[in-house]
C-alpha cells in the first residue's frame, strides 16, 4: 500500500475547500414567479385547473412527472406543468409575431414541497414576450399578465 504524502493530502484537502458549492438558481428567468401555496398539493392543482377555467383560458396539455415516475416504479414528490392558452390569443401571437409561436402555451408549474404542500411557479407573459420586441405582443402579453395574476390569485382564494 502506497502512503501519500502529507503535503499531498493538505493540497487536495485545499483544493476541495476552494472549489465554490453549486447551487441551483430556482429562478433562472426575468419574470419568474414563486408561491407557496400552503395548500395541499392534489387540492391546489384542481383549484388551479378550476381557476384557468373560470378565467376563460383553457389547459390545452398537462404533463406530470410523478405520473411519469411510477410508470418505472419510482416515486417522486407531485409535480405538474399546466400549459394554458386559448385560441384567441393564439391567433393575435402569431399574427404580431410568427417566431413567438413557440412560447404558446404558457405554461403554470406546481411542485409537491416536502410538506405536502404546493408551490406554484410562473413566468409573467409579458416577459415571456418581451425578447420580441413587438408592440402588438407586449399589448396582448399585458392583458395575459392580468388574466394570469386573476387566475394565481383566485386559486389561491
Amino acid at each position: 500500500m502506497r502512503v501519500f504524502p502529507r503535503t499531498l493530502w493538505i493540497g487536495l484537502l485545499t483544493l476541495l475547500v476552494a472549489i465554490p458549492a453549486v447551487a441551483e438558481n430556482p429562478s433562472p428567468y426575468p419574470g419568474a414567479r414563486s408561491v407557496d401555496t400552503g395548500k395541499p398539493f392534489a387540492a391546489f392543482v384542481e383549484k388551479l385547473t378550476g381557476a384557468i377555467q373560470a378565467n376563460r383560458m383553457a389547459v390545452v396539455a398537462q404533463a406530470c412527472a410523478d405520473c411519469g415516475a411510477k410508470t418505472i416504479g419510482a416515486t417522486i414528490p407531485g409535480n405538474r406543468v399546466l400549459m394554458v392558452f386559448r385560441p384567441d390569443f393564439a391567433v393575435r401571437m402569431l399574427k404580431a409575431s410568427e417566431a413567438a409561436g413557440i412560447e404558446a402555451p404558457l405554461r403554470l408549474y406546481v411542485t409537491e414541497r416536502p410538506d405536502g404542500t404546493a408551490r406554484l411557479t410562473y413566468r409573467t407573459p409579458s416577459q415571456v414576450f418581451a425578447p420580441y420586441g413587438v408592440a402588438e405582443l407586449d399589448a396582448m402579453a399585458g392583458e395575459l399578465d392580468a388574466i394570469f395574476a386573476k387566475i394565481v390569485d383566485d386559486a389561491l382564494s
